[in-house]
């Protein structure tokens, strides 16, 4: 006999059920590192930039355990943080909507829970992929019902490293320039967040009201009736080409360089919690097998983003093409490919982004002096990768590492919690799947090295403690009241 459907508790109760189940484990556990002041102002323990999905997640983890004292800040305004609501273009969600995400092993706190208490199970049943939006919703949900500490249109302009293991964050608001101190900095800044968007050497020298990034604020609604290209063959390529045929583009032609769209996303068909737990205790060699086959044989783009293209007349999908040439004739471009030329009138590359933290004003007094895998492991013959190759060499808590010893020990309390931590730690800090385990071990990790910082006052406090349990009247000493006796 099946079960009749729930009907929705709402959000109050839902609320109310996660502040008990927040109670009964005592989170956040009480505020155990010392205060410090710099400058006369309070020095912060953390602080974590973006607060996506990620900087959220990690900003959660690290509240659990006592650490309180911390920021985070981002440069969107309030509810526009990450993708999901600027260039991100999809539909829906790739991930399946039973995937935990950043509920940290909270089942109130998951997206299921907030959808069900809103629309209830039946809904839920007949829910297929999560709406890109309802997902921003929920993360905004997410942010007040743990009561984060977050400061928006906030951007960071320079990190400097300071004596006392402090770091100086410049940081700009709607006030000015203003300096902010820390102890340990999370960067979590996303897909680009060591870099920037990428796009092919040809592209120099076009006038950018030709062409855009797939990252870019494109203005859709200006490309009604024009020519439209796209390059690339993946998730993002697709969303944007179908946004714009969406918009009313006269034509859509999208170059992929592969003679053949990849079919199977590795990855999906391994997951599991090994790997998730499993991949950062791999040794060095193992690490880059696994990720070179998985990144030459390339994800695909979701089915529904792909037929959101194909359903359309007007879309010309070219295989095969990569590109040759692109100029500036007549008032639009001119694009050479291996199979023809193509007049448009604008491009969208949707070629991903670079590993290059020298273009990040913030970390570029720091850039030179990162370690990448490039700078300690050379893969055997038939496995090189640049993109592996540039990626950053982290350690057990996503903290940079010196390229030579000594040189910068700041880098220690830098911590890469975003989408380039994937050769060290694996997939979790970029998708949804796993940000809780990545939160966890973040979060773990600097509570550490707080403590091993911290060793002499918290030695300190362990010998001044003097708080007795026991007040001398529990018990009577038998052998004493014997010697009394014989005294006598």
């Amino acid at each position: 006999m099946t079960a009749a459907p729930q009907e929705p508790m709402g959000l109050a109760r839902l609320e109310q059920r996660l502040r008990q189940d927040l109670a009964w484990l005592e989170w956040p556990a009480k505020d155990w590192v010392p205060l410090r002041e710099q400058d006369g102002q309070r020095v912060r323990v953390v602080v974590v930039i973006g607060a996506g999905m990620c900087g959220l997640a990690a900003a959660a983890a690290l509240k659990g355990l006592g650490v309180v004292n911390l920021t985070v800040l981002d440069r969107a305004p309030a509810g526009q943080e990450g993708p999901w609501i600027t260039y991100a273009r999809m539909e829906t969600l790739r991930s399946p909507k039973q995937l935990v995400g950043p509920a940290l092993g909270l089942p109130a706190l998951t997206f299921r829970a907030w959808y069900e208490a809103q629309f209830g199970t039946a809904a839920w049943e007949a829910l297929g992929k999560i709406p890109r939006p309802m997902w921003m919703e929920y993360l905004v949900w997410y942010r007040r019902v743990l009561d984060l500490p977050v400061e928006n249109e906030v951007t960071l302009e320079a990190v400097t490293a300071l004596p006392d293991d402090l770091l100086a964050l410049k940081v700009r608001d709607a006030g000015g320039v203003r300096t902010v101190f820390a102890r340990h900095l999370v960067l979590a800044t996303g897909r680009d967040g060591l870099g920037g968007p990428w796009v092919p050497p040809l592209v120099a020298g076009i006038d950018r009201r030709f062409w855009a990034h797939s990252a870019d604020d494109i203005d859709f609604d200006a490309l009604k009736g024009k020519r439209v290209g796209v390059v690339g063959a993946g998730a993002s390529a697709m969303d944007n080409a179908a946004t714009a045929l969406e918009h009313g583009i006269a034509s859509l032609d999208l170059f992929i360089r592969r003679k053949d769209l990849p079919r199977i996303n590795k990855f999906t068909g391994i997951g599991s919690q090994g790997v998730i737990h499993g991949f950062a205790g791999l040794p060095d060699d193992w690490k880059w097998r696994f990720l070179d086959a998985a990144l030459k044989a390339q994800t695909p783009p979701p089915r529904d983003s792909t037929m959101r293209v194909s359903r359309h007349p007007n879309a010309r999908f070219h295989l095969g093409s990569p590109l040759l040439s692109l100029k500036e004739r007549d008032g639009h471009l001119e694009l050479t490919t291996a199979k023809g030329v193509y007049d448009l009138d604008f491009m969208i590359f949707a070629t991903g982004f670079s590993v290059d933290p020298g273009l990040r004003p913030e970390l570029s007094a720091f850039a030179p002096l990162i370690r990448f895998w490039k700078d300690r492991y050379t893969p055997p013959a038939g496995l090189d990768n640049a993109e592996l190759a540039q990626a950053p060499d982290l350690g057990p808590a996503f903290e940079f590492q010196e390229k030579v010893a000594g040189t910068c020990p700041a880098l220690a309390r830098i911590h890469c919690f975003n989408y380039p931590a994937l050769l060290s730690h694996g997939k979790l800090s970029g998708d949804i799947p796993a940000v809780s385990e990545g939160a966890r071990r973040l979060a773990r990790g600097i509570t550490r090295a707080l403590f091993v910082a911290d060793r002499e006052t918290h030695y300190r406090a362990l010998l001044a403690y003097d708080t007795p349990e026991l007040l001398g009247d529990e018990w009577r000493d038998a052998d004493a009241e014997l010697e009394v006796g014989h005294a006598e």
